[in-house]
């Protein structure tokens, strides 16, 4: 029997509020579990969930999946291209259409725009077409028990316990290699904690119920502190010299001081001052797409960590909310697999905390690389390029 919207935020402070169990990792599998049990049995998951809990498997393909993520090696350019398509751009045009009274009403009660929230749904699953044959509970068992990132993943065996405790979800639902269910990849705790009855029937079905889907991704997005009726993303056009110190996602300026210095639509008009603050975010450098980025695309890097997929999904909703393509412009030539990780080396040789050495740019990445052209006298953009590779391996150590 499904779970009664009556009963479901009963069950997420139940869930959320049991004694805290130290997040161990490896060592015996079954000895795990036994500590994974007492955690669950404690939150008050039944019977069900916890012989859910006795079958659950470690899953070798999904920690392959874990250590190969090598999509985002590619640059934003790559990725973007390869994720906006031509489908994705027509059938949602369709879905807002289908679903339109949903998505105004998702609107009123949340805030979220109708593209926000289908952008998400074509990048997770293709609007449902493709939501993972993974099975959840050996998923998140397995990256839990596995010590590389059990912090993110250990705190969502519980509430998955208990959806198939209340036979929200059967014990063998599948979903994606990190453990996320439904038509917009939801985590189990966001499940609990926001999923919405769209459709009346007093079931939140997110694998199968459009309505469901949509109301419940608006409370999640509202839910990450998104401002209502406020802007995400705004490509612009850059000129040659700028201050390039003050760019960055996180330097957000008045409008107005980013017009004084030359920036302005992509056709070369002047932008209309909407009083608010926004960073200017360069994610192949100063000579490739630029975009002013609000507080609101800050919730995109909540829902994804990865700015390339952040940005692509910021991008996606501006596209169907009637923005046209975005211009590629002329980026200079960045950094291979290879260049990329030699380049990490010589960043946490000075110092630097870049993560893993795993070639791809990240956050972290992308801030030593700033500070690191600050101190050459280079243009701050955060783009990695041969020549600052160069001068890396040229300095005095």
């Amino acid at each position: 029997m499904r779970l009664r919207l009556e009963i479901l935020a009963a069950l997420f402070l139940a869930a959320t509020a049991a004694p805290a169990v130290a997040q161990q990792c490896g060592g015996d599998f079954e000895a795990w579990k036994q500590g994974v049990a007492a955690e669950a049995k404690n939150a008050g998951v039944g019977t069900a969930g916890l012989e859910a809990l006795e079958t659950a498997a470690l899953d070798g393909k999904v920690l392959a999946r874990d250590r190969a993520q090598g999509v985002f090696t590619q640059t934003f350019i790559e990725f973007s291209n390869r994720m906006i398509s031509a489908y994705r751009l027509k059938q949602g045009a369709v879905i807002l259409k289908k679903y339109a009274d949903v998505f105004a009403r998702a609107d009123r009660e949340f805030g979220i725009q109708a593209p926000v929230i289908a952008a998400f749904w074509a990048l997770e699953t293709d609007f449902g077409a493709v939501q993972g044959d993974f099975q959840t509970l050996n998923a998140l068992v397995t990256l839990s028990h596995d010590c590389r990132r059990p912090q993110l993943f250990r705190p969502q065996i519980v509430p998955l316990l208990t959806l198939i405790d209340r036979g929200v979800v059967p014990a063998d639902v599948t979903g994606a290699w990190a453990g996320e269910i439904g038509q917009t990849q939801m985590l189990p705790s966001d499940y609990l904690g926001q999923g919405v009855d769209g459709d009346g029937d007093e079931v939140i079905d997110l694998r199968g119920s459009a309505p469901d889907v949509i109301m419940t991704t608006a409370n999640k997005i509202m839910s990450r502190r998104w401002k209502r009726d406020q802007p995400w993303i705004e490509e612009v056009r850059v000129p040659d010299d700028l201050p390039w110190d003050q760019t960055g996602r996180t330097n957000k300026l008045p409008l107005t001081q980013w017009a004084q210095w030359g920036v302005t639509n992509p056709n070369g008009t002047p932008f209309v001052d909407n009083g608010l603050k926004a960073g200017l975010a360069l994610p192949m450098g100063r000579k490739g797409p630029a975009f002013l980025v609000y507080d609101n695309f800050d919730v995109y890097l909540e829902w994804n960590q990865s700015f390339t997929y952040a940005l692509t999904a910021a991008n996606l909703a501006a596209r169907l909310a009637g923005a046209p393509q975005f211009d590629p412009r002329n980026p200079e030539p960045g950094l291979n697999g290879d260049q990329m990780r030699a380049l990490q080396t010589k960043l946490e040789a000075r110092g630097y905390d870049v993560g893993t050495v795993d070639g791809i740019l990240g956050t972290n990445t992308r801030e030593a690389i700033r500070k690191e052209q600050m101190r050459l006298g280079l243009p701050v953009d955060g783009w990695p390029t041969p020549e600052l590779l160069g001068k890396l391996q040229d300095s005095e150590w």
